[in-house]
């Protein structure tokens, strides 16, 4: 699931990533969705996966353009400053772990430099990420079916 919000320049990373990712050959038992900034409005997409493998933004000081990849079982796991999302992914997280319906969720944050107020598109050199964001969330799909 791609997270972000597409008027907000490189924030929408999520959302692109996720437009690109279906269109990628994938098995049928893996679902690509485009999570927007849907907020409480996910939780029962989520719900429905035992595995949830999130791809969204951070302005967390680093290098533009670096992916990481996150195993949060609580929402203090999650980065700080993850989004501009009306209800954040934090707040998602902590509704789910109250009403015991967390999944396991692998987060793949990129991080971004700036926030661009009713923009759309993305900075080309985070346009250039999503290729290996691709990459690296097929890999891990593939490792996760083999386990």
């Amino acid at each position: 699931m791609g997270l972000g919000n597409l008027v907000m320049g490189d924030e929408g990373l999520g959302v692109a990533f996720a437009r690109a990712m279906e269109k990628e050959d994938l098995p049928e038992y893996v679902t690509v969705m485009d999570g927007g900034t849907g907020g409480f409005h996910l939780m029962g997409h989520l719900e429905e996966h035992p595995k949830v493998i999130l791809v969204d933004a951070t302005m967390d000081g680093g290098v533009p353009g670096t992916i990481r990849l996150i195993r949060p079982r609580f929402s203090s796991d999650f980065p700080k400053a993850i989004s501009t999302h009306d209800i954040g992914l934090k707040d998602l997280i902590e509704g789910m772990l109250i009403l015991g319906k967390m999944p396991d969720i692998y987060l793949f944050v990129v991080t971004i430099e700036t926030i661009q107020p009713l923009y759309v598109g993305l900075t080309p050199e985070i346009e250039a990420v999503i290729p290996k964001v691709i990459q690296e969330v097929k890999q891990l799909i593939t490792q996760l079916i083999s386990e």
